[in-house]
């Protein structure tokens, strides 16, 4: 889809076209970054529906979709369970260990790997994957290493964002979007 892309420098859509897994932390990325506590102890978080409905459209058109966290969480677990990820990592310190571990497992290579993250803990993967990218609410020192800070902040669509603009980039969103029509 032409318009989307207009948005988007021709460095970033040739890193769009090799992508081949699409990667993203949970906490600030695929939620705001709140925890609510509830006074029996029960955590709550809240997830943009959009954003699951894209993921099945990225698997569907063979992109490896997956999220590596640093918190444990139930919730995130069910969600990401319910998403159908094809890996979902948690607690992890390390998150630079374990997307090596990914690479190689899914002979992957740095510019195959779209990575989304926000925090200090990201970094690395932003700066390492081949199409780094930061929330608009991102740390600024991390959108600094970002190749795109996206215009949605964490939970608010990011991965919508992001997912539409890679499937653009590959000329697959506009077959996606006559599949509704039809």
């Amino acid at each position: 889809m032409e318009l989307i892309l207009q948005k988007y420098s021709q460095s970033q859509i040739e890193k769009a076209r090799k992508i081949k897994a699409f990667v993203f932390d949970v906490d600030g990325v695929l939620t705001d970054g709140g925890i609510i506590y509830t006074n029996s102890g029960d955590e709550l978080k809240a997830f943009n529906v959009k954003d699951g409905q894209i993921i099945k459209h990225l698997k569907q058109a063979g992109i490896i979709v997956g999220a590596i966290t640093g918190r444990k969480s139930e919730l995130v677990a069910r969600r990401c369970e319910e998403l159908k990820l094809d890996f979902f990592h948690q607690g992890i310190k390390n998150k630079f260990e374990v997307y090596s571990e990914i690479l190689s497992e899914y002979q992957l290579t740095d510019d195959q790997v779209a990575y989304i993250g926000d925090d200090i803990i990201d970094l690395k993967l932003v700066d390492r994957a081949g199409l780094g990218i930061v929330p608009a609410d991102g740390l600024e020192y991390v959108q600094q290493k970002a190749d795109l800070v996206s215009t949605k902040a964490g939970g608010q669509g990011v991965i919508r964002e992001a997912a539409d603009f890679i499937l653009s980039a590959q000329g697959l969103l506009e077959g996606i979007v006559k599949e509704y029509l039809a």
